[in-house]
């Protein structure tokens, strides 16, 4: 493996896993395996104290299938370890409880269900969280101030495609004494690696293009041994643990990310642009656009613009549903990353959670349709959006 740090992001995706199977597949199979046995008291207490590596048993992690994956995962992120779990939320969740203790910052728009953990759900357990929009970073110094230890926010963001500045971000927690957390889902490691910008976490739902195909769910954390290794006990104990069988399907997807996410970044810029000179669209919030707010900083701290995007129909939601409801090609269902087109309006679905008055807040129009950008012909997927917009 230490060779392979060495090497290309493509070439980590396929050849990750130092594993290798002894009949000289080069696909670790599917361990659907509950526990493993041992030859004596002594060696499975060699595993059990963490002397040796082994295969122990599936919930705790100590799965080959889930081994492998997790070899991967960390060397996509230029991470020393990752974590595998059964979802976004459940690996956001065991981040939270370990390290967000004295108190989180959460910095713009985020999924609807991590606002939803953070602002409800977490307070419950006496977490305090600090929700401020990507315009309010001059409040950071101040919340710092109180003894927040965790820093988490998403870039691009989730609907708005807002960019914040990972580097900057990360040096002033960091003079504060806490840690940064980037949720790099819409991005993924081919188009930005968080750690290597400074922060300290990176989280995924694996579920989107890291999976890729719209036929698993799966959730991953990458950082330092250091760091990660208090989140294990979180992990085992709230049982969200990753499958086998889901762990070999993502480790399966990850063979084709670069391949998956370039292609769909240029499918985007080219459906970016069509839907920019469109007269039935006032706005395309897409990070590969010239006059889009954080286009400069896209290209400082990104390799690629992304297969994500927003657009805004002119006129009401009711107009913005209309269009949604005549697209033939684009998939009218939540989620993203997958090889087909999806679109979702986030007032319905991925922030149908908050209240109108916290939408306008944080600039998430009813008019807003999110599309996630997959592997069809992008012309194609042009002239569905006109047909629709017609």
């Amino acid at each position: 493996m230490t060779q392979l740090k060495q090497t290309k992001l493509a070439t980590r995706a396929i050849h990750g896993s130092s594993m290798t199977d002894q009949h000289g597949s080069p696909h670790i199979p599917i361990y659907n395996t509950t526990t493993f046995g041992f030859p004596s008291t002594a060696a499975l207490l060699d595993v059990v104290d963490g002397r040796k590596p082994g295969s122990l048993y599936t919930r705790y992690g100590l799965n080959p299938s889930i081994f492998a994956l997790e070899e991967t995962l960390a060397g996509l992120e230029s991470a020393e370890m990752a974590w595998a779990f059964c979802s976004g939320m459940a690996a956001e969740t065991a981040l939270f409880l370990t390290h967000g203790r004295e108190g989180i910052i959460c910095i713009g728009d985020a999924y609807g269900g991590t606002l939803e953990l953070l602002a409800s759900q977490l307070p419950l357990l006496g977490i305090k969280t600090h929700l401020i929009l990507g315009s309010e970073l001059d409040r950071l110094d101040a919340l710092l101030a109180t003894g927040a230890k965790l820093v988490f926010f998403e870039t691009p963001t989730n609907p708005t495609l807002e960019l914040l500045d990972i580097r900057a971000i990360a040096e002033k927690a960091h003079a504060h004494g806490a840690r940064v957390a980037v949720d790099n889902t819409f991005a993924s490691p081919v188009n930005q690696r968080p750690l290597e910008l400074g922060a300290d976490f990176v989280v995924h739902s694996a579920t989107k293009y890291l999976g890729g195909h719209s036929d698993l769910t799966a959730g991953a954390l990458m950082g330092s041994k250091e760091l990660l290794m208090p989140v294990w006990n979180w992990r085992k104990n709230l049982g969200s643990m990753i499958a086998p069988e889901a762990a070999s399907l993502l480790s399966r997807s990850l063979r084709t990310l670069v391949v998956r996410v370039k292609q769909q970044n240029a499918a985007a810029q080219t459906v970016a642009e069509a839907m920019a000179k469109h007269p039935q669209i006032s706005r395309v919030l897409y990070p590969g656009l010239p006059d889009f707010p954080g286009h400069a900083l896209a290209k400082a701290q990104m390799d690629g613009f992304g297969g994500m995007m927003t657009i805004e129909v002119k006129g009401t939601g009711d107009d913005a549903t209309r269009v949604a409801d005549k697209l033939k090609l684009f998939l009218l269902a939540p989620s993203l990353g997958g090889a087909e087109s999806l679109v979702t309006q986030p007032c319905t679905t991925t922030h149908h959670g908050l209240p109108p008055e916290e939408r306008t807040r944080r600039g998430i129009s009813d008019a807003m349709l999110r599309l996630s950008i997959g592997l069809e012909d992008p012309l194609d997927l042009i002239a569905d959006l006109e047909q629709a917009l017609s």
